[in-house]
């Protein structure tokens, strides 16, 4: 265990280290920082540090810099997670409240985070499986034609056409509205196919293939892989850091390009609290000079998707965390009240 002092030192070297993007070295640490100690002292302290491989001298300079390793200790003890002021949150609920649709919500999203954290963001469209059905609108287009809406309690909207296999009359396809909905609202998605698989015996003979279609039309929609939508911003934000990343910043943006690799980052979304993974820590080896902080949103206290910022290992990650988790609450908010 590192000794308080150690560890006073090894915040101070991660906070003038992102702040000034220079090496550290004993001197100007004791002259910046209330320390309460000599250079010399300061000097045993790095030296402690560096063999335990919290810091590392990355040339011949004087200074020292943070490995992944000084990262991590410093966001699991170090570092609180900094609040966004007054002005900061009423700037995030205006322009978040502003969006029309979910698609919407989501770009906006993307946009704030890039904004506000200067780094690559990341949002995943709320996942279908982790959703519950807000209702489900039938409409009639013709004789045998039937437009299915679908509406999540995260407001997404999905639409379907059904072609009928006979002709289905307004009567019969408000009664099958209305038995729908009794079932399904308010339900889970993977509880839906159990919940209608006897509705077609509630109807007269000639009326059951058409309800047959029609739910498998729902069932089909319900299952189908829309979770895995991505939405990124804020890339050009990375060639302010291309000092940061070893030879190239290429393997960062390549790896940014694989949605499957993003959806890794980001984690699993029944989550719900900030996670901060650092350099190695990235399972894809693009990543490896990079940091991520991701977090859940949903409405309810749920999380139902993911969100989050790429950017380098020498990152302000109180700051970072702060605003991941302040935008993950508004977009909750908007979410639940849609």
């Amino acid at each position: 265990m590192l000794s308080e002092r150690r560890l006073q030192v090894l915040r101070a070297i991660v906070q003038d280290y992102v702040g000034t993007e220079e090496p550290v070295g004993s001197k100007a640490l004791t002259e910046r920082h209330n320390l309460g100690v000599s250079p010399a002292t300061v000097r045993n302290d790095m030296a402690a540090l560096e063999e335990e491989g919290y810091i590392a001298q990355p040339h011949t300079s004087a200074g020292r810099i943070p490995t992944d390793k000084g990262y991590r200790l410093f966001v699991d003890k170090l570092a609180g997670v900094k609040p966004m002021t007054p002005p900061e949150r009423r700037a995030i609920q205006n322009f978040l409240e502003g969006a029309v649709d979910l698609d919407d919500v989501v770009a906006r999203t993307v946009r704030l985070l890039a904004q506000l954290t200067r780094q690559v963001a990341v949002v995943q469209y709320p996942s279908l499986t982790r959703s519950t059905v807000r209702h489900v609108e039938l409409l009639s287009l013709a004789p045998a034609r039937v437009m299915l809406v679908l509406i999540t309690d995260t407001g997404r909207v999905e639409q379907r056409m059904v072609d009928c296999p006979a002709p289905f009359g307004e009567t019969s396809l408000a009664d099958l509205r209305a038995r729908l909905n009794s079932r399904v609202a308010g339900r889970r998605f993977t509880d839906v196919p159990k919940l209608v698989e006897d509705l077609p015996e509630a109807f007269e003979v000639e009326d059951r293939g058409t309800v047959s279609t029609v739910l498998s039309t729902l069932l089909e929609t319900l299952v189908e892989e829309n979770e895995e939508r991505l939405m990124i911003g804020g890339t050009a934000n990375l060639t302010r850091f291309a000092h940061d990343f070893p030879l190239t910043i290429r393997p960062v943006l390549e790896a940014l390009e694989e949605q499957v690799v993003l959806l890794k980052l980001l984690g699993e979304a029944k989550d719900p609290g900030v996670t901060v993974r650092i350099g190695h820590e990235n399972a894809h080896e693009g990543l490896n000079s990079t940091s991520v902080v991701s977090v859940g949103y949903g409405s309810g206290g749920e999380a139902v998707a993911k969100l989050g910022v790429v950017g380098p290992t020498r990152m302000d990650y109180p700051g970072t965390m702060g605003a991941v988790r302040a935008v993950a609450r508004y977009v909750g908010q908007i979410l639940a009240e849609s």
